[in-house]
Parts: structure tokens; C-alpha cells; sequence
């Protein structure tokens, strides 16, 4: 698999998030946050997905490649840059999410021009990186496949296998829209959510996180991110894509729960709370 290495990272913090999904005001906002603290672009990593169900595919991946961070693939990019006509989630056929990703997807190419295509197919899979004495690898789904769901509900056992097999002592994954740490041993899998959805918690906040290490100890705190989600529903509604998607910027509800294991779906609509995870050496 094509991957980056960025060596090792001597900044206190980094930010990460996945998600933009096409939604230009909220990774806006998210950048304004980055300034306000003072993190370089060079400290920030997207975890994939620059589009998907909103208004503003092309937009948001010029805002973000001139912001010159660092970007992983996801699915989305992947497919799109080979030109499919469908964006490889794995969705079961049929499903509320097969059926309404058909329209989104075929939106997204229908905006997305050469020059991204080119971009998309020169992003990276996967980075690697050490920072703090750990070593990290960034992958969309996981390491060997770029649409696995991974929920924080799923076994220790599964993750550390997956872990393992990429040769690191972290995973920091996306794709499964929802934010989660989960420290198993000397191992962990981090998923910052995304900035492009809410995370199915009853809200229109979306979500980002902040990787800090000090004393020999990682911390990651999973923050939550308010901007006009009312204006990104608005050139929803405008494109005519899927209302489901659109109404869920500011429900903050998900329109489908396909994919969610049943420990995930039984969440639905309970706030999620911003909070830290300490990982510290055995």
C-alpha cells in the first residue's frame, strides 16, 4: 500500500479529525480552531473522506489542500479518483445507506473535476510516525482495508490483532463517523470522529481531537465543534441531495443505523461528552 512517513513528530500537539464530507463551513471552523491554538498545518492530519454527503465536494478539497496538512485517503478518494461509480463503503445492498450513497456519490462526481481526481489518487493510504516514544500508523478504515468499520463496541482482541499487524503500538483510523479511544495494554485505537457529520448523539456538533504528549504519557481529548451547520443544510437542500443527510446536520441524527453494531445504535441520540484518555507506559 502507498505510504507516507513523517518520522518523528516533536510538536507537543496534534490535531486530527476525519470527515470534511463536502462540508465547507464546518471545515472552516475547524481551521479557525486550529489558528485560535496555534497549531501548524504540518501537526494536523486528516484521516479521509475530504467528500461525501454534502453541498461542497470541490470547494472543500481546494480549502484543504492549500492548507498543505497532512491527508490520508479514504474510501471516498480512493473510488473517486478511479472514477467508480460507487464510493466502496461496502454498504449491504439494498440498505438506506447503499441506496442514499448512490445519490451522493454520483453528486460528488458530478462536481469533482480532473486536477482533485489527480490529488485524490496522489494521496497517501496510510502515514506512519513516531511522537512521544510511540509509534503510530493513520489508516482510513484499518490497515488492511480502507472501508472496514471499526467501533469502539468491537473486541480488544480484534483491534489489537489489527494493531499488530501494523506494526505499531497506535492505529488513529476514520471512517466510522463516530469518536472513540480505546487503550488496550501497550496498544491503541484512536478514531477522532468526523467534522463533516454529527455523531448521531442528538446534536449538531461535530467532532475533532487533540493528541498531546507530556511526562511521558499521550493524551487524547476528544473535543466537539459548533459552527453554522444551518447554512451547510441550506446548500444541501439547494443540490437536492438525500434529505435524510441534510435534516441530520441539524438533528444531529443519523438517517440510517445500518451500519452501526447494536452497543452503537442503542446510543442514538444520547450527547456525547468531551473527554480525555491518558495512555501511559507499562
Amino acid at each position: 500500500m502507498q505510504a507516507a512517513n513523517l518520522g518523528h513528530i516533536e510538536a507537543e500537539t496534534l490535531l486530527v479529525f476525519g470527515g470534511p464530507y463536502g462540508n465547507l463551513e464546518a471545515t472552516q471552523a475547524l481551521f479557525a480552531e486550529a489558528g485560535k491554538l496555534g497549531i501548524a498545518p504540518d501537526h494536523i492530519i486528516c484521516t479521509g473522506d475530504i467528500v461525501a454527503y454534502c453541498a461542497d465536494p470541490l470547494e472543500t478539497s481546494y480549502f484543504l489542500r492549500n492548507k498543505n496538512i497532512n491527508i490520508i485517503q479514504g474510501n471516498c478518494e480512493v473510488f473517486l479518483a478511479e472514477d467508480s461509480e460507487e464510493c466502496g463503503c461496502g454498504f449491504e445492498e439494498g440498505t438506506a445507506c447503499d441506496v442514499l450513497s448512490k445519490s451522493w456519490f454520483s453528486y460528488c462526481r458530478s462536481q469533482i473535476n480532473a486536477d482533485i481526481k489527480e490529488w485524490f489518487g496522489s494521496l497517501p493510504e496510510h502515514l506512519h510516525f513516531t511522537f512521544g516514544e510511540r509509534s503510530f500508523a493513520v489508516v482510513h478504515g484499518s490497515a488492511q482495508n480502507v472501508s472496514e468499520f471499526v467501533f469502539a463496541s468491537d473486541s480488544e482482541e480484534k483491534l489489537k490483532d489489527h494493531i499488530q499487524k501494523a506494526g505499531v503500538d497506535c492505529i488513529i483510523s476514520g471512517h466510522s463517523g463516530l469518536p472513540f479511544t480505546k487503550i488496550i495494554g501497550d496498544t491503541c485505537w484512536h478514531n477522532a470522529g468526523v467534522i463533516g457529520m454529527p455523531a448521531n448523539d442528538g446534536t449538531p456538533r461535530v467532532w475533532y481531537s487533540l493528541i498531546t504528549q507530556s511526562d511521558g504519557k499521550i493524551v487524547f481529548e476528544h473535543k466537539s465543534l459548533s459552527y453554522p451547520a444551518s447554512k451547510a443544510q441550506a446548500k444541501m437542500k439547494k443540490a437536492d441531495l438525500p434529505g435524510g443527510y441534510s435534516q441530520a446536520l441539524t438533528s444531529g441524527l443519523w438517517p440510517s443505523l445500518d451500519i452501526l453494531p447494536e452497543s452503537e445504535a442503542r446510543q442514538t441520540g444520547f450527547n456525547l461528552m468531551e473527554k480525555k484518555a491518558e495512555w501511559k507506559k507499562s
